[in-house]
């Protein structure tokens, strides 16, 4: 977290301790601050403040808007169209709503990561009451075409949920503009505190409440706020609104320099996702015959902290579902390894790293069963090629 934001989260641990459900003095100073943090991260989303339910972060947002919205609206239908990249909160809530008798359409991807809008207006049928399409897939940093779909899902009456938890604070977000009518966002993707988010509600959207309480969060997530986590949220959003401009471009020269140092730098490495429709700080490679988790390890001992795909499902040895869906290869899906630049990344460090990922490529490759083979395999062909 940022120092500002943990300054303001101690006031309210300290200080600031009040219900804001009370009506005493000490109640009203807590409901001024859940009011004050409302409106900054809703002007981070360009959203008025009455929209924005806040939640314990991106997963429940998302279950929520999923979840909410298929079931205030099953009287009118039962299908659902979503991607088969998106987050597991997304997809696993959707499993759920399988298994309770919903029609689920999962869209397939290009290469890039990218979903087809031709695909989606052909999965539309008059039982569709719910699109969900993320902004910005967590894993490989594309940028879906949210606005287009958006377009198609006013145009039709379908309601229409974007996953934006990798994008908010990290590139311009305007729930008008993309024309969504539920959007989740999560603080810790953006220097706040983990285990706060939010889910933007347009007015009129119809959802149903997950968890049944109090009337907090106007009825449609009850229970007592986390105050230190709001307001810890609504400095980070703050923060984030006035420097987007300015990181985006730095960030994006980063990125350029480490994406293009990997590829010049070490063979048979391959980019996943799209080469520019990418968010400034996301980096996703698959380096063949070695295992990405000896990757990761290797630049751990070394200081460098990767992974290989989403931090929700890194204790698994699957490989991402992600970039199966991508078509890449399972072998070469296991050597996948993902960077993310932020805000406290330099010029050395992506120096840094290129100077160390090649030696521990090169030591792996020099033990892996893999590599010695596709040696052979080269060296058994060059034979054959001089003695022809």
């Amino acid at each position: 977290m940022r120092p500002e934001v943990v300054d303001v989260m101690n006031d309210y641990l300290i200080n600031n301790w009040g219900n804001p459900s009370s009506v005493h003095s000490v109640g009203r100073r807590a409901k001024k601050g859940l009011d004050e943090a409302r409106e900054l991260v809703a002007s981070l989303l360009g959203s008025p403040p009455e929209n924005i339910i806040f939640t314990s972060g991106g997963t429940e947002a998302d279950n929520l808007a999923v979840k909410g919205a298929a079931y205030a609206q099953k009287n009118k239908g039962n299908h659902i169209i979503t991607t088969s990249i998106e987050h597991h909160a997304v997809l696993d809530a959707c499993k759920q709503l399988e298994n309770e008798g919903f029609e689920v359409t999962y869209l397939p991807v290009s290469n890039d990561g990218i979903i087809s809008v031709e695909d989606l207006l052909e999965a539309i049928t008059s039982d569709t009451i719910l699109i969900s399409v993320m902004h910005v897939n967590n894993e490989v940093g594309t940028i879906q075409p949210i606005e287009e779909i958006g377009k198609i899902a006013r145009e039709k009456g379908i309601t229409f949920h974007t996953d934006a938890v990798q994008s908010v604070g990290k590139i311009p977000v305007n729930v008008e503009e993309l024309q969504v009518d539920l959007l989740s966002a999560s603080a810790h993707k953006i220097y706040g505190p983990k285990g706060v988010g939010c889910l933007y509600v347009r007015k009129g959207t119809k959802i149903t409440p997950l968890i049944q309480g109090g009337g907090q969060e106007r009825k449609r997530r009850p229970g007592t706020e986390n105050m230190p986590g709001l307001v810890g949220f609504g400095k980070a959003a703050k923060l984030a609104l006035e420097e987007l401009k300015a990181e985006m471009e730095r960030l994006t020269k980063l990125r350029e320099k480490l994406i293009e140092g990997i590829l010049s730098s070490i063979d048979e490495v391959s980019l996943n996702g799209h080469r520019t429709l990418r968010i400034p700080g996301a980096v996703n490679i698959s380096i063949k015959y070695i295992e990405g988790e000896s990757i990761l390890l290797g630049l751990d001992a070394k200081g460098i902290y990767a992974s290989s795909g989403s931090a929700c499902t890194s204790g698994t040895l699957d490989p991402s579902h992600v970039l199966l869906a991508m078509g890449v290869p399972y072998e070469i899906a296991h050597g996948s390894v993902r960077m993310t630049l932020g805000r406290d990344n330099t010029e050395e460090d992506v120096e840094y790293v290129l100077e160390v990922l090649p030696q521990i490529v090169k030591r792996l490759r020099s033990m892996s069963p893999l590599s010695r083979e596709k040696s052979e395999r080269a060296y058994s062909s060059k034979e054959h090629y001089q003695h022809v």
